[in-house]
């Protein structure tokens, strides 16, 4: 197996260029600090590969990985060959190991039916994501709308019981502690993402009733956390989900539920917002 690195410096002020210039068996380029979705898209312009992982700057790839998910993607002629991921953090300390959830529909695993594993931890075939770009649109969630993008397309998957990548978990703010404003900015991304894969699934006459059931496990979160700021636009989210499955019933936040039976959603995240 050949293995082409491409790193793409976003306009880095701390000698990582100076150092990436260094490298041998490395292709470099920089940038003026575009953002994460326009590093990655050039990457893959250039990229020569039949297949591809992305990696994050702070996460790392498990020794043996890569060799491991091509094999299988190699034997079983795959789209996206999947694994689950290790957690760590800061100062590279084992947090748990993630596994691999096993489920026999990848989008609906995708869409928020059961655990779906980091993105970097899957290995892609590049000609079946070639139409797919990192969309800035997205924000810290651009990640997210490109594999429920790929799940639309009806890849062939499998998966290799191991985990293949070191995903870092951060105390401070980062994309994936956002506050502010920020905050408001991701859950509009997130809701975006399932409106349009709902949309795209009515068109294609395959929205079936396990994947409205899949998005109302995350919408039904996604409403409580938007009526914290924006409690009009949360109990539209919470209605939606009862017109998706008029039955459904949420497994976690149970008591945020039943405040929900007792109160109604609007009456319940006032009273929470007293409280908090």
């Amino acid at each position: 197996m050949n293995i082409e690195v491409i790193v793409i410096d976003d306009g880095s002020t701390d000698g990582t260029w100076n150092w990436l210039a260094k490298q041998q068996n490395i292709v470099a380029l920089r940038q003026d600090n575009m953002g994460k979705d326009w590093a990655v898209n050039k990457g893959f312009s250039i990229a020569k590969g039949k297949y591809i992982r992305f990696l994050d700057s702070d996460d790392w790839l498990l020794p043996g990985s890569s060799l491991s998910l091509f094999t299988l993607s190699e034997k079983n002629q795959l789209d996206i060959a999947c694994a689950g991921y290790q957690l760590f953090d800061e100062q590279e300390q084992f947090i748990k190991e993630i596994s691999w959830t096993i489920c026999d529909d990848f989008l609906a695993q995708q869409l928020g039916e059961c655990e779906s594993s980091h993105y970097s931890a899957y290995l892609f075939k590049k000609e079946f994501i070639q139409a797919i770009p990192h969309r800035q649109e997205f924000g810290a969630l651009d990640d997210r709308q490109f594999v429920i993008e790929a799940a639309l397309n009806q890849p062939k998957t499998d998966f290799i019981p191991m985990p293949t990548l070191a995903h870092r978990v951060h105390q401070k703010q980062r994309l994936q502690n956002a506050t502010g404003l920020q905050i408001s900015a991701n859950h509009l991304a997130q809701l975006t993402i399932y409106k349009r894969s709902i949309a795209r699934l009515s068109t294609k006459g395959i929205l079936t009733q396990r994947y409205k059931n899949a998005v109302c496990n995350t919408l039904w979160h996604l409403s409580h956390w938007i009526a914290k700021t924006h409690l009009a636009d949360g109990r539209e989210v919470y209605d939606w989900v009862y017109e998706l499955n008029p039955n459904f019933k949420p497994t976690e936040n149970l008591g945020i539920a039943r405040l929900y039976k007792h109160f109604g959603f609007t009456m319940s995240e006032k009273l929470l917002k007293l409280r908090r």
